[in-house]
């Protein structure tokens, strides 16, 4: 059995270590309020059994408070008092170089905690370690000078989450819709390097991979991109194909022969943008932001965002190649063909490719196709968005999402009067967590709405932190998003204020495991009709106060659901710690995901879609929903249902399937996750050969809208394990 030290590394489990710590205390009471041995190996026995049972590892503060627990029961207050004293003092001396401490840890990789932090950053990586060292750095300079201290002692409890406190300290917004557009129509800077209008698709197409790697540098969340942005340059190449042909045949004392020299021009376009098209797949894998990673980006396909004709199709074209590009896969170090983790791919569902008679159902069937094997695109339902997402002129917008799953409220430009997605941006996120606004109140509804008035009060103040940090930043901190057209057109030393009010950039209150919630007031899921109105009334709760915010403050406050990565674990041991284990509500090593159906629940595809899209409805700023599927390459008929049900019912789903390949026996189907039998720690597995060595074996889920492929912490472990299939 292992634990976790305050360094972040992991260490075996040591009995001893309890029984001199508690001796130490014991002899600094006098004899009479003494405990004898036989007590002191009791109590290392009963806390070394309470870790056993937690079936994860447990961290050096969570054993010294059952320690303490012990201690008071066996009514040894003196001693009780005195260790708790000697903790005290021993945390006033780490306090001054507890960031040391993690930083040196993540030096020689042995943080556990920053290994499995984030699923597609690896920690043994320079870059990598460069970034979780200066995060440390900010973090410890956030919570001592930057945040009040009753936030930061909520988000150390777990009662909120501060995302992204390991960049608060500079001047950086979280995720944006990237204006493409306007960089390569109107030109752009990179670098302090001029970038002209291309003259070829290929050409958009590298400087649209050299634009996400720096917009991905200057920010800490998920962009998005659009391919109509660069569909109007397959036009541009069709054209400087044509010329060239032509010159061609006139050197050759060929007869110009129109028919002959556009089906040439044709085969050249078509090499042309199976080039652009690879250079976005390669290059965004291949590509190193300053943090250590591939830019997070998503690649938006909706072929009504083009106008009808030439460039529409033209759009289709690219659109094909994309999804047969990923379909074939990427080779890895031994190649082998796997599943990438970007860019990611959102493929929206409309009346031209929904039915089997529409223009372009064909590339619904290619989309199906890539999703059972690849787990991309994700779906967005033209149909129901454009029913929720309405504007001041009464007119529904679709659009992408910012990364993963975070949108934009609808805006209309007041200088044009039309609608405007590309070039807005999210200032950032906080989240409450609700099961412990629910156990806070220990049943009573009227306590818990009274609760939760008073920690949204604390999310409002905490976003208010993250939207002043942005006020006054001048626009010269990154040129390529606020100068040269990413996002803005801004003059040098120009602030961005402006962006940040008015609805111009949204502001997100994330909140997570509504499951729980509602099973802790009213003893039922969420699912249950019994427990359904409450969960509903939740939601509504947060929207009004996000309405109240927005109206006091003029920015776009908006409903989010959260994500949880590593703080899905981070949450549930709060929890354990603050309640204890309370069966189906804190009993896991994790909490659902926003409105999510729990994992274990058994709900088919349809139900599930369904019954999540009355909730979708109510997190305007960004929510997704999955269904868990087995492996449907031979089966693509189900997918293509699933998709068509989509486009009637819910704005944004995905579906999740399994992509594994073991570099030890050549094993490609789904890696398992097993107990391992010392330390009861939950480890992948290969059901073909038996490897365990993360480092040789290629896994890939989707855990929080994006694939990852490094490996998750033991909390989002189990949460995968205990997964449900749905079709």
């Amino acid at each position: 059995m292992k634990i976790i030290k305050r360094s972040g590394s992991e260490e075996m489990f040591d009995a001893s270590k309890i029984v001199a710590a508690v001796s130490k205390a014991n002899e600094s009471v006098i004899d009479y309020e003494k405990v004898d041995e036989e007590q002191i190996k009791k109590i290392a026995q009963s806390v070394e059994v309470a870790c056993e049972n937690m079936k994860r590892s447990a961290s050096v503060e969570e054993i010294q408070d059952m320690v303490e627990n012990q201690l008071m029961n066996q009514r040894a207050f003196n001693v009780a008092r005195n260790y708790i004293t000697y903790r005290y003092k021993r945390a006033l001396v780490r306090k001054s170089n507890s960031t040391d401490e993690r930083i040196l840890s993540l030096i020689e990789c042995n943080n556990e905690e920053v290994k499995q932090e984030n699923s597609n950053k690896n920690p043994t990586v320079s870059s990598v370690q460069r970034d979780y060292m200066a995060g440390e750095v900010s973090k410890d300079i956030t919570k001592r000078f930057l945040l009040p201290e009753d936030i930061v002692e909520a988000h150390e409890k777990g009662i909120i989450h501060f995302h992204d406190s390991d960049y608060f300290a500079q001047h950086m917004h979280n995720c944006c819709l990237v204006n493409l557009e306007d960089m390569l129509q109107n030109g752009t800077a990179i670098s302090e390097t001029m970038i002209e209008k291309p003259k070829s698709f290929s050409t958009a197409c590298n400087i649209a991979t050299q634009a996400i790697a720096q917009i991905a540098s200057s920010q800490y969340g998920g962009q998005s991109i659009s391919l109509a942005h660069l569909a109007p340059f397959v036009e541009v190449s069709r054209q400087k194909f044509r010329r060239r042909v032509r010159e061609e045949f006139e050197s050759a004392g060929l007869e110009l022969d129109d028919e002959k020299i556009n089906k040439i021009v044709e085969l050249r376009v078509k090499e042309e943008i199976n080039r652009g098209v690879q250079m976005i797949q390669y290059q965004v894998i291949t590509l190193m932001t300053t943090n250590g990673q591939a830019p997070f980006v998503t690649v938006f396909m909706y072929l009504d965002e083009a106008p009808e004709g030439q460039t529409r199709d033209d759009l289709a074209a690219i659109t094909e190649e994309m999804l047969r590009q990923r379909i074939k896969g990427v080779k890895n170090e031994n190649g082998v063909y796997i599943t990438p983790a970007f860019p990611k791919l959102i493929y929206v569902l409309e009346e031209d490719n929904i039915h089997e008679d529409s223009k372009y159902w064909y590339l619904t069937q290619l989309a199906a196709e890539c999703t059972a094997k690849r787990m991309v695109p994700d779906y967005i339902s033209e149909k129901k968005m454009k029913e929720l997402k309405v504007d001041k002129n009464g007119n529904g917008n679709c659009y992408t999402c910012m990364g993963c799953r975070s949108f934009l409220t609808p805006y209309v430009d007041p200088e044009t009067n039309k609608p405007k997605y590309y070039g807005r941006f999210n200032q950032g996120v906080v989240t409450i967590n609700l099961v412990d606004v629910a156990c806070s109140s220990e049943g009573d509804e009227e306590k818990f709405w009274k609760i939760l008035d008073e920690r949204l009060q604390l999310c409002y103040r905490a976003l208010m932190c993250r939207h002043k940090r942005l006020i006054g930043t001048p626009s010269d901190v990154a040129p390529i998003l606020w100068q040269n057209g990413a996002l803005s057109r801004l003059k040098p030393g120009e602030p961005i204020d402006k962006l940040l009010f008015g609805g111009y950039s949204t502001i997100s209150l994330g909140y997570a495991g509504l499951c729980e919630c509602t099973r802790y007031m009213k003893g039922v899921s969420h699912t249950d009709p019994q427990g359904t109105p409450f969960a509903l009334k939740v939601m509504h709760k947060l929207n009004d106060a996000c309405a109240e915010w927005k109206a006091k403050e003029n920015i776009d406050f908006s409903l989010y659901g959260t994500p949880l990565e590593s703080t899905t674990y981070k949450f549930a041991k709060c929890l354990q710690k603050r309640f204890g284990v309370i069966e189906g509500v804190t009993d896991k090593n994790y909490i659902t995901n926003s409105y999510h159906v729990h994992v274990t629940e058994e709900i088919n595809a349809f139900d599930k879609l369904k019954f999540e899209s009355q909730f979708q409805e109510l997190s305007p700023g960004g929510a997704i929903s999955y269904v868990e599927v087995p492996n449907m390459q031979d089966n693509i008929e189900a997918v293509i249902s699933v998709m068509q049900y989509i486009y009637e019912n819910i704005m944004y789903a995905e579906l999740n399937t399994k992509s594994d390949f073991c570099q030890k026996c050549g094993y490609t189907g789904e890696i398992q996750i097993v107990e391992e039998e010392n330390s009861g720690k939950l480890v992948w597995e290969c059901p073909n050969c038996g490897n365990r060595d993360q480092s040789k074996m290629n896994v890939a889920r989707r855990t929080c809208g994006y694939i990852g492929t490094q490996f998750w912490n033991q909390g989002r472990t189990q949460e995968i394990k205990e997964r449900v299939l749905h079709l």
